[in-house]
């Protein structure tokens, strides 16, 4: 866990420094809850990254979409889905950052999340 947590991090560094808007898939909170679904508990170098890095805006994609099969996805199951969902969900509810829920098809998706990324990009200036 601590390799991967370190690629992550080096890949990341100080984004709240960077005039240009980051995208990233992953951050400490996807580790956080793939530690607590995968082993039960989260180690305290993931928890203490969490409070050290800071983002702009999440975009939390809902399960509404067919599983499709891949080299990094797993979990086909809906339920499982759902539960990994939810986690996520939690977390972001109870954390300060702004996140916007995407769902629906693919189009709507993209509208959705185009939409929160210009409205951040509007209120930041950037």
């Amino acid at each position: 866990m601590e390799q991967v947590r370190s690629q992550q991090l080096s890949s990341t560094q100080n984004p709240t420094s960077n005039i240009q808007p980051l995208f990233l898939d992953t951050d400490m909170y996807v580790m956080k809850v793939w530690c607590e679904f995968v082993f039960g508990q989260c180690h305290w170098f993931i928890l203490d990254e969490i409070v050290d890095r800071k983002y702009d805006l999440y975009l939390l994609c809902n399960t509404d979409l067919p599983w499709t099969k891949d080299e990094l996805r797993e979990y086909p199951d809906l339920e499982t889905r759902e539960t990994l969902f939810k986690m996520y969900k939690d977390l972001l509810i109870n954390q300060s950052t702004p996140w916007v829920e995407i769902r629906g098809n693919n189009d709507d998706r993209l509208k959705m999340a185009i939409k929160a990324i210009n409205k951040l990009l509007y209120e930041h200036r950037y």
